[in-house]
């Protein structure tokens, strides 16, 4: 019998996906992972190739999502408590990279350049990331305290 794989999952960096493998290895699902020497060489490629895929056997694909389903994706704050929504007040809430096109990642290019040659003496003048509500889909940064 010819054994197939159904991509269950895709994570910008190998280190996720070794953390789910894990996860799911540890309930006997046998994992693998394709892309992932690739994106661990150059990981600005990820993006380009789709991310690391973990696959599971075709046969075993309804009992992983079933376990993914169960893992908590929602952020917390610096002290370990979930972020709230400050438009609904939910707590699902992910964080999102902003650097989605040609123009954001220049910029983001741009502004660490200048806070390398300065030392890090100026603030970086583009976020990273933000954060968006999976109820309402509002899109926020938090305040540091």
């Amino acid at each position: 019998m010819i054994e197939t794989f159904t991509t269950i999952a895709k994570y910008q960096y190998s280190s996720e996906a070794q953390i789910i493998k894990g996860r799911l290895e540890a309930d006997g699902i046998q994992v693998f992972l394709s892309d992932n020497l690739t994106i661990d060489t150059d990981p600005l490629v990820s993006n380009a190739i789709g991310g690391v895929k973990l696959k599971v056997l075709t046969e075993d694909a309804l009992k992983a999502r079933h376990i993914l389903d169960g893992i908590a994706k929602y952020s917390i704050d610096d002290e370990g408590k979930p972020v709230a929504c400050p438009n609904c007040h939910k707590q699902e809430i992910e964080l999102f990279s902003t650097i989605t096109n040609l123009k954001s990642l220049f910029a983001f290019i741009v502004a660490l350049i200048t806070s390398v040659l300065t030392f890090g003496s100026i603030l970086p003048i583009y976020t990273k990331h933000k954060y968006r509500c999976n109820n309402c889909k509002t899109e926020f940064d938090i305040e540091k305290k």
